[in-house]
């Protein structure tokens, strides 16, 4: 009877049946900690962009233009720069006391 045989009793099999259950279940599920696709960090960009843009740009007359960080931040994500463009946000937000949800 070699190793590989259908014949070995289930409980020879078991570990093998769990860990290749295990797998299945980190690499459908991304494991802990997975990282967060594309989409979901270009929805984020877009997110922050348009908390910043309805609350942080100033309208009035001689308000200096555009924000820098702002363009540069929309910039990164549409380059699909998205940590950077993000992160840009963020500090962007906190500099101007602009709460936003949490990622």
């Amino acid at each position: 009877m070699t190793h590989n045989s259908p014949q070995l009793p289930v409980m020879r099999r078991l570990p093998a049946i769990a860990l290749l259950g295990l797998a299945v279940a980190l690499l459908t599920t991304g494991g802990v900690g997975a990282q967060q696709t594309n989409e979901q960090l270009a929805a984020r960009c877009s997110e922050l962009g348009a908390i910043f843009d309805k609350y942080g740009t100033r309208r009035s007359e001689g308000s200096g233009g555009p924000d820098m960080t702002r363009l540069g931040a929309g910039i990164d994500c549409q380059k699909g720069r998205y940590a950077q463009g993000i992160k840009a946000l963020e500090d962007l937000l906190r500099r101007n006391r602009i709460s936003f949800p949490p990622a």
